[in-house]
């Protein structure tokens, strides 16, 4: 009996972890990539609450080593010197003041926990809030850690190895970044401290960098001693922090993300590399009829799905043919099947523009990171992408809200790149990837009514911005989307109809 009763702890913590605790009726995170704590804050306020999304994931928001000699780097943020809430996005008061406006609108902060590593050994040795390290000695003050916290005899990892030998993956440095030994107590002391400290001031959850390289018994452990979510911030009580861990597993590898699985949610690298191919025209659309585990993905409820993210978008973290900004109009398609779509946990991408892959954001000579400008259009300046400001992506954030729990039915394609479906009842969406018109009589499962198409408009007023759409008493439209129009979909909801 005691040893079920154990279990039975144990499953509940896992299903804990894998629960993003969204405010009721919201399911989409997006990742502002490099935005400063305050700008953060306010677009919480002015945009993503009032539009629906449900989280944003934050760079790393721990002291960083500065690397000038790179011209300030974007992956400087996954260097730590010290788990002290300092950077060039904000000081721990505007970290504090972010996390509690952003949670007061219904939106949720994860963070991007570096965890496995310290530095590399740099020319550079000053931290983002002053904090100094002894490179050659593995001593990192500000922490402490010191030479017995981290994994012995000195190793770095070789390409074999990630087909050979699971061992060096964990316990070998990740590009010669100096790697913490999560086995001593003092380091999960440490990581313990840091996470709940973030906890206490009210984040709903983590992103674990690098999750690959660490053993699964010994993120189990530190994750069981994490603190419940604030229930000052809004959290119910007994509610444990969403866990979604970095593992790259394409397959064929000594590490697998199954061992994670256990634990905690796994971002699912595979969702983006086979969708983005699917949109380019390298594969049928006509086959995601069975999206999802048929296609070897995670289990839904495990995995944090995305079209690109801060790595694949660069070539790096299973990178390759990944859809990105770049590729506007397909990658606008990718992203609406992904949010029409029931799979999994969505995360949208929010950029800035960038040609060198190691470009870090846009910054003064100084090196602060200027702020995004907002346009008449709602679109961005100064040098950021922002697609979550993009009319076909929030929509689609929108029509993942309405569809819920909704089934997908009705299933539809011509063979080729043409297809469409239903959220029962809550919403419909075509794609036409052909290069051909789209017209066709199909079922839309809506009730009866004309629909205001939230891809090419809105509704305004009584009235719709873009393409309309009757639905008649039978539940079936006659839906158009032309080879040449700007996007390659259309998509209506309840919530959608216009009011003549």
């Amino acid at each position: 009996m005691f040893r079920f009763i154990l279990l039975m702890l144990a499953v509940g913590l896992t299903l804990g972890y894998k629960n993003p605790h969204y405010a009721p009726g919201r399911t989409t995170m997006v990742h502002l990539f490099e935005w400063k704590w305050d700008d953060i804050a306010v677009e919480c306020e002015r945009w993503l609450g009032p539009r629906g999304f449900g989280g944003v994931q934050i760079s790393p928001p721990n002291e960083n080593l500065i690397i000038w000699s790179r011209n300030r780097p974007w992956w400087e943020r996954y260097q730590p010197m010290s788990y002290r809430l300092i950077t060039r996005s904000g000081n721990e008061q505007q970290f504090a003041n972010m996390v509690r406006r952003c949670n007061n609108v219904g939106v949720r902060i994860y963070v991007d926990a570096i965890i496995n590593h310290m530095t590399g050994h740099a020319e550079e040795n000053v931290g983002t809030g002053g904090s100094t390290a002894n490179f050659g000695e593995w001593h990192y003050p500000a922490v402490p850690y010191g030479r017995n916290d981290f994994n012995w005899p000195h190793c770095v990892i070789d390409s074999s190895d990630y087909v050979n030998d699971a061992h060096r993956v964990r316990n070998c440095e990740l590009s010669g970044l100096k790697d913490l030994n999560q086995a001593t107590e003092h380091v999960r002391r440490m990581i313990v401290n840091y996470m709940n400290h973030l906890i206490n001031l009210g984040v709903a959850g983590f992103r674990i960098d690098a999750a690959k390289h660490m053993w699964p018994s010994d993120l189990r452990i530190i994750y069981n001693r994490l603190n419940n979510l604030n229930t000052a911030h809004g959290f119910p009580s007994g509610a444990r922090p969403y866990i979604y861990q970095e593992v790259i597993d394409l397959g064929g590898e000594a590490v697998s993300r199954n061992e994670y699985t256990p634990i905690g949610a796994v971002t699912e690298f595979k969702f983006g590399l086979e969708l983005s191919g699917a949109f380019q025209r390298n594969n049928q659309l006509r086959w995601l009829v069975n999206w999802g585990t048929p296609w070897g993905l995670l289990a839904s409820n495990d995995a944090l799905t995305f079209i690109d993210n801060h790595d694949n978008q660069r070539g790096h973290g299973a990178g390759g043919n990944i859809l990105t900004y770049k590729q506007a109009r397909p990658y606008k398609g990718a992203i609406a099947f992904m949010l029409a779509h029931a799979y999994g946990f969505p995360q949208l991408m929010s950029s800035f523009v960038f040609d060198d892959t190691e470009a870090g954001p846009p910054m003064d000579r100084s090196g602060n990171i200027i702020s995004p400008a907002i346009n008449s259009d709602n679109t961005c300046g100064n040098g950021w992408v922002c697609e979550h400001r993009w009319r076909q992506i929030y929509s689609m954030v929108v029509f993942r809200n309405v569809a819920g729990n909704a089934p997908m039915t009705n299933w539809w394609d011509n063979g080729s790149n043409q297809i469409a479906f239903c959220r029962q009842g809550r919403g419909f969406i075509a794609f036409n990837n052909d290069s051909w018109n789209l017209n066709q009589n199909l079922q839309t499962c809506l009730p009866a009514g004309t629909y205001c198409d939230v891809i090419s408009g809105q509704r305004n007023g009584n009235n719709c911005t873009g393409k309309r759409i009757t639905v008649g008493n039978d539940g079936r439209a006659i839906i158009s989307v032309g080879s040449n129009d700007y996007d390659m979909m259309l998509a209506i909801h309840v919530g959608s109809e216009s009011r003549i």
